[in-house]
Order: C-alpha cells, then sequence, then structure tokens
C-alpha cells in the first residue's frame, strides 16, 4: 500500500451507501470453483475508491451483493489502517561500489560469452 495518501482530514464515512458512492464499482466474471452459477454471471466484485485509488476485489461468495459486502468491508478496513499508520517516507538509496563492481563483472563476463558463441568473421 505504499504511495497511497489520504487526503489532509478525510475520514471514511460512517454508512455503507456513502462509502460506495465514493467508489467506482465494477463486475466480473468470478471463475473458480463455484460450478455454472459462477462461470455464467458476474458475481466478482472490484472496488476503487476515488479519492485515494485503494482498490479491493472480491469474489468469495456466488452472488454480486454478497461480495460487493465483503468489498465494502475490506476497503473500510484498508482507510482504517491507513489512517493509522501512514506509510513510510522513501529513503533514496544507492548500490555499494562493491555491488556496482560486481555487476560489471557479471556484464563483462556475460559480454565475453556472447562473442565467443559468434561465427568466426569471414576475413579470418
Amino acid at each position: 500500500m505504499s504511495g497511497i495518501e489520504l487526503p489532509p482530514g478525510y475520514r471514511p464515512p460512517d454508512s455503507d451507501e456513502a462509502l460506495l458512492a465514493e467508489c467506482a464499482v465494477g463486475t466480473f466474471r468470478a471463475g473458480g470453483p463455484g460450478g455454472q452459477h459462477q462461470n455464467m454471471t458476474d458475481s466478482g466484485v472490484r472496488l476503487r475508491h476515488r479519492p485515494t485509488g485503494v482498490t479491493v476485489t472480491c469474489r468469495t461468495g456466488r452472488s454480486q451483493y454478497q461480495n460487493k459486502r465483503t468489498c465494502l468491508r475490506r476497503l473500510r478496513e484498508r482507510l482504517e489502517r491507513l489512517l493509522r499508520e501512514p506509510p513510510p517516507p522513501r529513503v533514496a538509496t544507492r548500490p555499494s561500489r562493491g555491488a556496482t563492481e560486481t555487476r560489471l563483472q557479471q556484464k563483462s563476463r556475460r559480454s565475453r560469452l556472447k562473442k565467443e558463441r559468434r561465427p568466426p568473421a569471414v576475413d579470418d
């Protein structure tokens, strides 16, 4: 969930209807166990929370209504977790000198190997 930031002062709505209004809802064929019913109906649900970009998917139940309720519960849990624990700041790093030298040696070895595989030049 890194890179996801909540808008300043954002609180998720208390009702499921209001939270669902903030989401883009998509349905899809769930597949998997459940037989012909799941293979023939769009029972899988994907919710994308517009203010944050958080996406949750549910395809466990046979009914779209059941999966939508599960998705809303999962989305609410994720948003609450984001409110409690904001993502840690990214610390820029550089490869060590040893790592750089090792990588260059490996590239050199690989280059030699590929050169040896080539057919001889015409002027040889």
